[in-house]
């Protein structure tokens, strides 16, 4: 067969690490996920590797990962996140590659992306190279191969760009069909201008660089990789199939390649349900006998170029403009706000060149004193950024060293690699992408920015900040509100920088609500406690306490002593004391301590006031997801009397709504709040237990009915779903158990009677696995007279129906691949 088809998604996020804290705090914007991470990865990366082919009946028929029978590439930095926050996922795309190479010739479909999305036209030489080889570095780490391809940040290229790529070993890469210019036969002289007419994208084309050095590129189908975008095409698998393998020519003889790219998020995010549209045409071409679904590594080993290509320069697939979306007001913009500026692109891409090159000669100079060679240091630091034990950072620097250094030469060389990873960061293409200055995501690369000019002000002297907020005071944004450049740096950036001091006085709030082991990391930060001292005097509470802040990045240090009093509710004061006074901390502990026996609170007040005179902080100084967890708490106390007297007032009209409901009367306002209050309390007490009491849900459910309310979801759903989910969690876990399936099952059961949706999408996952590796064994002991047996499938097929999901002899015995 002579016909192949070839999906590629380019999966990718920007970094919204806090610089400062390496972790994403929440996004509202994003809300009900804790930020848009994590949203998307349970919209699109997760539904991926675990998606549904349904049959005429919406019953799940099969669940694959279809990352194993398409191309993709996923952006480093999202990988990191995956890793440590949806390691399922995480593995599911590291074992599609696997499983990839096995289908297509030894040829994984996992591409290498540059490290952070920069684009790379735009980039410096010595950016450009460290950018590819990070890229290389992470996907070797992960993907434990060489990768074959690499996918370009908005295939945006230029020659230098090419000539990064295949100087480091990289085989080929993808472009736009109007990404080339020219075309050739090999062996022949004359050109071919196809910049009108098109490139044929059914095949691989080779690149002949300056250096001599060659490369092959794809062009992809831009007519059905648009129709996949904004046309629609992913409402139907059948109709997504069809115009694929429609795109073949039938006058050209050969093979051909029909192959599509387009942002991975259009597989669920983008489009709702897309994921199940693509699983079911890779699973209607890879079934039927039209063509053969492929990847770019077989391909090309199969059929290599037989024809020349020149590129166009300084081009990308998201800007008919070239590359001007990330530097000039050119236009292009993503449509919500017709007739907004986007001249800010300008000043904010000069201020971060500038520094960029402010910092490079004088990074050279103080980290040539540590480093045989700074920027080779610098290219290799990214096995730092994948690995920080203390050992591997040890073997790093002294590997590029060329001695073992002092503790404090450590922390300098690592501060000043630090400067360079932001320097990179700080270029992530969708700081330019969308419409106003003021974008989340615009604010994110000024925060790296940010971190770049704290480290450099410390290390390499002042000067740099003054001019780079000139330049950035001219990125004006469209929203009067907003400003410009710099009245967002200020606004926003410098407040948001993190100190030690900082970290310690966080760590003093935390002490009043979690246990101390519980507090001794805050996010990259570890605290050793060297004192604690608590006091509490009725709802007033006194924390004293000393302890050692070190970074975990840096591996810098610090001690702190804090004192945080607190008086109820929100109500919090206190305030941080360095040890430059022997002695300050005991002397405070003591006059502290008096006063709080006897519930002299205004004294108390002015003692902190006196002794921690660097700063009271409060709540609203917290990092924002622990400040929210901490109202969490505080709540709590308060909720659960509220709760009480919800409940009392229930149970004293409990009688009199039922007759009022019998008789089809109309019940007071306050006593249907009371009664849904109350209910629902104590249905979600009864789905947290360590076992889910299914007897006494029923009887609330049932209780509900007589008295006559309606329960709303309000957090139900998501009580009844993490249920669940514990429960299937056991069942995997040990899945011929029957007792685990009977609860599992009534659960379900009882779930579909509620009045509002339960996502039952993991638990569906749990159940293929388990008919996949068990169901058949059971049938065969059960078969065999084994009662308990009969009585699991009995129940295992009932759960199927609850979960539509489709159990018989037909089904695959194997449908996650890779999983």
């Amino acid at each position: 067969m002579d016909r192949y088809v070839c999906i590629h998604g380019h999966f990718y996020q920007p970094p919204r690490e806090n610089p400062w804290l390496e972790a994403i705090e929440g996004q509202p914007s994003a809300y009900p996920y804790h930020d848009w991470n994590e949203q998307i990865a349970a919209e699109c990366y997760a539904v991926n590797a675990y998606a549904r082919i349904l049959d005429g009946e919406n019953r799940i028929v099969s669940i694959v990962n279809n990352y194993a029978s398409m191309s993709f590439n996923f952006g480093p930095t999202l990988l990191s996140w995956l890793e440590q926050k949806e390691p399922d996922v995480y593995r599911a795309i590291l074992a599609a590659d696997a499983d990839s190479r096995g289908r297509f010739s030894g040829h994984g479909s996992a591409l290498a992306q540059p490290y952070n999305h920069m684009i790379l036209p735009l980039a410096s030489a010595r950016d450009r190279r460290t950018q590819v080889l990070w890229g290389i570095r992470d996907f070797v780490h992960r993907f434990g191969r060489e990768p074959e391809g690499m996918w370009l940040p908005e295939t945006a290229v230029g020659t230098e760009s090419l000539e990064t790529i295949a100087s480091l070993g990289i085989g080929f890469t993808i472009l736009a069909p109007h990404q080339a210019s020219h075309v050739r036969a090999l062996g022949e002289a004359d050109w071919l201008d196809v910049r009108e007419t098109g490139i044929d994208p059914t095949r691989a084309y080779r690149v002949v660089l300056p250096s001599g050095r060659c490369l092959a590129v794809f062009f992809y189908d831009g007519p059905v990789s648009r129709a996949v975008a904004f046309e629609q095409l992913l409402s139907r698998g059948e109709q997504f199939a069809e115009r694929l393998t429609a795109a073949f020519s039938a006058t050209r003889e050969g093979p051909q390649l029909v192959h599509i790219a387009t942002d991975g998020e259009t597989f669920g995010h983008h489009h709702r349900h897309g994921d199940m549209a693509l699983a079911y045409a890779l699973h209607t071409i890879e079934s039927g006998s039209f063509a053969r679904l492929t990847n770019y590594g077989e391909f090309l080993e199969k059929h290599p170029p037989t024809r020349e290509v020149r590129i166009v320069e300084n081009t990308s697939w998201s800007c008919a403009h070239g590359v001007e979306r990330w530097r000039s007001d050119c236009g292009c913009q993503s449509g919500s706000h017709p007739g907004w500026s986007q001249a800010w692109r300008a000043p904010l891409r000069r201020a971060l060149d500038f520094l960029r090159d402010a910092i490079a000669p004088r990074y050279e100079v103080a980290a040539g004193a540590l480093f045989a060679d700074p920027w080779a240091a610098r290219d290799e630091y990214v096995r730092v950024i994948l690995d920080r034990s203390p050992e591997n950072v040890r073997r790093f620097l002294k590997q590029h060293a060329g001695r073992d250094l002092s503790g404090d030469e450590r922390i300098e060389a690592i501060k000043l690699l630090e400067i360079q990873r932001y320097a990179q960061l700080m270029y992530t293409s969708c700081g330019w992408f969308f419409d106003d200055v003021g974008g989340i995501e615009a604010r994110q690369i000024l925060q790296y920015a940010g971190r770049v000019l704290q480290l450099s002000e410390e290390l390499l002297g002042a000067g740099s900040e003054a001019p780079f907020l000139e330049i950035l005071e001219e990125a004006k944004s469209n929203l009067p509100e907003t400003g410009d450049g710099r009245k967002l740096y200020e606004e926003s950036v410098r407040p948001a920088m993190v100190s030690l001091e900082k970290v310690g006085a966080h760590y003093g709030v935390l002490s009043l609500f979690r246990e101390p082991e519980e507090a001794s990391r805050v996010y990259c930060y570890r605290v050793a406690r060297k004192d604690s001292r608590m006091f509490s005097s009725g709802r007033a509470r006194l924390a004293l306490g000393r302890a050692t802040v070190s970074s975990e990045i840096t591996g810098e240090s610090q001690d702190v002593s804090f004192g945080v009093l607190h008086l109820g509710d929100h109500n919090l004061s206190g305030g941080i004391l360095r040890f430059e006074e022997p002695g300050a901390y005991e002397r405070a502990a003591a006059e502290l301590a008096e006063p709080f026996r006897r519930a002299d609170l205004a004294e108390i007040l002015r003692i902190v006031d006196r002794h921690f005179d660097s700063g009271v902080y409060a709540l609203r100084l917290l990092f924002r997801d622990e400040q929210q967890q901490v109202l969490g708490i505080i709540l709590r106390s308060v909720l659960t009397e509220a709760d009480a007297v919800y409940r009392q007032l229930y149970e004293d009209n409990a009688p009199l709504m039922r007759f009022l409901s019998s008789h089809g009367i109309v019940q007071p306002r306050g006593f249907r709040m009371a009664a849904e209050l109350a209910l629902a309390t104590g249905l979600r007490r009864a789905l947290e237990a360590p076992e889910p009491d299914l007897a006494r849900m029923r009887e609330i459910l049932q209780e509900v009915s007589d008295v006559g309310i309606t329960l709303h979801e309000d957090g139900l759903g998501l009580a009844v779903q993490h249920a669940v989910e514990r429960l299937a969690d056991a069942l995997r876990a040990n899945p011929a158990d029957l007792v685990e399936l009977e609860a599992l099952e009534g659960l379900v059961r009882l779930a579909r009677t509620l009045p509002f949706e339960v996502d039952f999408w993991k638990v569906q996952n749990a159940y293929d696995h388990v008919l996949r590796r068990t169901l058949r064994a059971r049938r065969r002991e059960a078969e065999g007279g084994l009662e308990d047996a009969r009585k699991w499938v009995e129940r295992f097929i009932e759960l199927g129906k609850s979960l539509a999901v489709k159990v018989g002899e037909d089904r695959p015995a194997e449908s996650a691949a890779g999983l």
